[in-house]
């Protein structure tokens, strides 16, 4: 390329004012940008002067001065091109950030949609998480823009939790990593998984980092993104984000409180509701729909409230129990949390063999508590105390762990509606934890 490039510079000088052959040149400096930077900076002023209407060397300029942090003279450029639509992908991506820095949100938000609409799979780290938020239809109700994600997480970050991440490996990763062995017996790759126990205990971590163990795109949905006030939104909404995951395998659809969607329609009061469940049985069968390469997974705190029909063959026919975080789980939570803290000297394997039955988020709080107590001491006396295991051990004292409760619940299902054997992983941790 370089060897080309210098070529056609030598032919430029038998011809200066060759358009034609500076906007060749320039083309192939655009590839190797890095190599011909100043070089490429000077070309795109030249074309630029000659022809304003050539959009590479406006992008080029753009992308020169707000590299620069000379923001005010790419805006003074972009001021002449008003209509977005004329610009690559790459150099939208370059101007939403450039009115970011100029904090005009409004703008950069719909060159935002803009690239999303062009390129659904967009991804990108600073603009992402800014952007991810409700829009308004054409019926004026508000849902979230259809948004895939890729996640870096993967079972490596997940601390303990090895039962679980074995069952999801046997399940999920292994089929993907011997595709072609499965495609003999005419099995699909993909289908549901369905995970549950009590609030807190890294439900939605463990989907996410199930889909970086497989480099896959996910798809994170609450009931809100789904459920619409508008008769058939709900319907079709669901509709739209399997369609996005078909579209964009190897997909991982996750849906949190999926019990909230996908209730017995016996539950139901209208049509409306029966009429999601429906949508989302359909969805999964497959039957009209290629499903191959897509996963489904959904969390509940409330296996039990589920319509007995997602459970059958080819639908959420894979159900995990996940129980409170283990001693190694708790140890890594206590880590993590305390990271960038001012701690002093923290026996972690001490604190995790007293919050035993605690999920994350009741470690969450126990730190929280200790922090507020540290934090009334430190406003009276000015200093800044370190924590200590004895601030932790006294805020335990403070706070029993919230999987009781749902424990509690559980033993009436586990006793009169485990014919099928959906509970016996519940019966077996209840038996070993000596909560049964």
């Amino acid at each position: 390329m370089n060897n080309e490039i210098e070529a056609l510079k030598l032919a430029l000088q038998s011809s200066p004012n060759n358009l034609e052959l500076k906007k060749i040149i320039h083309a192939k400096m655009c590839i190797d940008r890095l190599t011909y930077n100043e070089e490429l900076f000077k070309l795109s002023k030249d074309i630029h002067d000659i022809d304003r209407t050539y959009i590479p060397a406006v992008e080029s300029l753009i992308r020169h001065y707000f590299e620069n942090n000379k923001m005010s003279t790419s805006e003074l450029i972009l001021d002449n091109y008003p209509e977005y639509e004329v610009f690559s992908e790459e150099g939208l991506i370059t101007i939403c950030k450039l009115l970011i820095k100029l904090k005009q949100q409004d703008r950069a938000s719909d060159i935002y949609k803009m690239i999303i609409e062009r390129n659904p799979g967009f991804l990108d780290e600073d603009l992402d998480p800014l952007f991810r938020v409700s829009q308004v239809d054409g019926t004026g109700d508000k849902k979230e823009t259809p948004f895939l994600q890729k996640p870096k997480e993967t079972f490596k970050d997940v601390g303990g939790m090895s039962d679980v991440k074995r069952e999801i490996s046997l399940k999920i990763i292994k089929p993907l990593e011997n595709k072609s062995l499965f495609e003999k017996y005419g099995k699909k790759i993909g289908g549901g998984i369905l995970l549950y126990g009590p609030p807190g205990c890294g439900k939605t971590f463990i989907a996410r980092a199930t889909a970086g163990e497989i480099e896959a795109k996910f798809i994170s949905l609450q009931i809100n993104d789904i459920l619409s006030m508008w008769l058939g939104n709900s319907e079709k909404n669901l509709h739209e984000f399997f369609q996005l995951a078909r579209e964009h395998t190897p997909a991982v659809i996750f849906i949190d409180e999926i019990d909230a969607l996908g209730m017995k329609r016996s539950n139901f009061n209208s049509s409306a509701g029966r009429n999601v469940v429906n949508q989302l049985l359909t969805e999964m069968d497959g039957v009209e729909n290629n499903n191959d390469g897509v996963l489904i997974i959904g969390a509940t705190n409330s296996p039990w409230e589920l319509d007995s029909a997602l459970r059958r063959p080819g639908r959420f026919d894979r159900i995990i129990f996940v129980p409170p975080p283990d001693k190694e789980s708790r140890e890594t939570i206590l880590k993590l949390k305390l990271k960038d803290k001012p701690i002093d000297r923290i026996d972690y394997r001490l604190l995790a063999d007293r919050t035993s039955g605690y999920s994350g988020a009741d470690i969450d709080a126990v730190i929280d508590v200790a922090i507020e107590n540290i934090l009334e001491k430190a406003i009276e006396t000015g200093n800044t105390p370190l924590i200590t295991d004895r601030d932790l051990l006294t805020a335990l004292k403070h706070r029993n762990p919230s999987t009781r409760e749902w424990f509690n619940t559980v033993k009436n299902y586990t006793t009169f509606s485990n014919k099928s054997g959906i509970y016996d992983d519940v019966i077996t941790y209840m038996k070993a934890n000596k909560i049964l």
